[in-house]
């Protein structure tokens, strides 16, 4: 049956839509290997991230392993509570705040200053040389780089101890040094993740136009005034990006790398939110207070989501304003 006619002109016939499960099957059939490729990191996604979200409401319980989730007897808020009266919960947390703040601080501006100078680099076989080796750490395990720390560190056979020897000092064993966990800790961040980070800028980068480059060079623009003035403002998205992603992170440090420069000197240091919730889960005298950790992670979520709710609005508005 033609359409109606509009101004004399006779319009097709309007195809009825299927139902959205019929549109879907017929999706399925036309792209049923794209979906089978799909479904490994669907189940994955399913079954390690969005089910054991459940698990979270044993916070809400005192939960015993031998009653399970729907055995174990309803507490509410206690748990909560308990951690507002728990007097290492400060010291934890500041020390967890202490070594984001200079994660964020430290080792976050270190790629982007890497990317844009390695940016500058003409010959490409040196550039690619320096990015493939930079980012070569990134691959290696946290036991192995902390071993590598060990060994650089040692106070008997280290090569800096046998430095500061040859200049007259002391050996210092800087891993049984409070005062020392952090920066150590800093400088294997930097180590292990400069050169990852780097990639993400360094691609954005990539999708500079030229033209504007060559513009600057005609109004006499140096390589610092094109650094500066060209490439930073390009790459500030992919900036307040991974700032925001490193905001979330901030209540996240490196559990293994942590618990593998551990010690009972470097405690007072050392021990951060992670490293508490494992101890009362895990290692606990008698039976593991698993509800507890649970209410202290979900507290640390908690924060890290209103900060990086925070940091995100904080992004939109210098967007809004241009700073760059």
């Amino acid at each position: 049956m033609a359409g109606k006619k509009k101004g004399g002109a006779a319009l097709p016939p309007r195809r009825k839509k299927g139902s959205f499960s019929q549109r879907f099957v017929k999706d399925i059939r036309r792209n049923w290997i794209l979906y089978l490729l799909l479904l490994p990191g669907l189940l994955s996604l399913i079954l390690f991230k969005i089910g054991p979200v459940g698990g979270m409401v044993i916070a809400f319980e005192k939960f015993s392993a031998f009653q399970g989730i729907l055995g174990s007897k309803w507490v509410g808020l206690d748990n909560f509570k308990r951690i507002f009266t728990d007097p290492y919960i400060p010291k934890v947390f500041m020390n967890t705040i202490i070594l984001a703040v200079l994660t964020i601080v430290v080792v976050f501006p270190i790629p982007i200053i890497f990317s844009l100078f390695l940016n500058e680099i003409r010959q490409k076989w040196v550039r690619s040389t320096v990015q493939s080796l930079s980012f070569l750490p990134y691959f290696i395990s946290a036991a192995v780089m902390v071993s590598i720390l060990y060994t650089i560190l040692s106070p008997s056979s280290g090569i800096v101890n046998n430095i500061i020897r040859s200049l007259g000092g002391s050996s210092v064993n800087f891993m049984a040094k409070p005062g020392w966990f952090r920066p150590l800790y800093v400088i294997l961040e930097i180590w292990q993740t400069f050169g990852y980070s780097a990639i993400i800028y360094i691609a954005a980068m990539m999708n500079i136009d030229p033209s504007l480059y060559e513009a600057a060079e005609v109004d006499g623009a140096n390589r610092w005034d094109k650094m500066l003035r060209i490439t930073l403002p390009c790459i500030s998205t992919s900036i307040i990006v991974m700032l925001i992603i490193s905001v979330g992170n901030i209540f996240t440090v490196n559990l293994d790398r942590i618990l593998l420069m551990y010690n009972s000197s470097v405690y007072d240091t050392a021990d951060v939110i992670q490293t508490y919730v494992y101890r009362i889960a895990f290692e606990s005298k008698g039976f593991p207070d698993y509800s507890y950790g649970t209410a202290v992670n979900i507290l640390k979520s908690v924060i890290a989501f209103v900060m990086v709710s925070f940091v995100n609005k904080m992004a939109d508005r210098f967007a809004e304003t241009r700073l760059f």
